[in-house]
């Protein structure tokens, strides 16, 4: 999705939100660490990244449009916290860990959580159903197509058999 089909008054809160949090890291660690490059080209059912050498957050337009306020609230705190830690920490041992966790909470003064609870039904992809001697489960197209194409297997967790397409459940979800 191109930037302008996002609202422009939308851009702009997720603008402000990145410049008061940046600033607030700025004066907690003395810096003047530049604004990040934020384009809106995330897909899929995660809410945002950060791209650690690039400096560079991407937001999902969709769950943006969506979720609006809270989504500018959490994910935009959340993606520049990563960018923070790898300026501050170089490349941590754990994304969501204790350097994450203190930059969150400490710094930018935003509760630590690894993952959003917004709705994804509008931005989720198709899956494909496979069975197994214990459940049902539901594999990605990116998964399934490889199956296909014979190029991986996938076994039941549970109860470690081999997973085999469904062709009668097709779903789409």
């Amino acid at each position: 999705m191109k930037t302008s089909r996002l609202p422009i008054a939308l851009q702009q809160a997720v603008m402000r939100c990145l410049r008061e949090k940046l600033q607030m890291a700025n004066q907690f660690f003395g810096t003047d660490y530049s604004e990040p490059e934020i384009t809106y080209q995330q897909r899929g059912t995660s809410a945002g990244s950060a791209y650690l050498q690039h400096w560079q957050i991407r937001l999902n337009p969709v769950l943006l449009m969506e979720n609006q306020q809270p989504f500018i609230d959490e994910v935009v705190p959340h993606e520049l916290a990563h960018l923070l830690v790898y300026r501050r920490f170089g490349r941590a041992p754990a994304p969501h860990g204790k350097e994450w966790r203190w930059m969150m909470e400490h710094v930018l003064g935003v509760s630590a959580s690894r993952t959003h609870k917004f709705e994804v039904a509008s931005v989720q992809s198709k899956t494909y159903p496979y069975l197994c001697a214990c459940r049902d489960h539901q594999l990605t197209v990116r998964r399934h197509n490889k199956v296909m194409r014979k190029e991986s297997e996938y076994r039941c967790r549970h109860c470690g058999e081999l997973l085999r397409f469904n062709a009668k459940g097709t779903t789409n979800c």
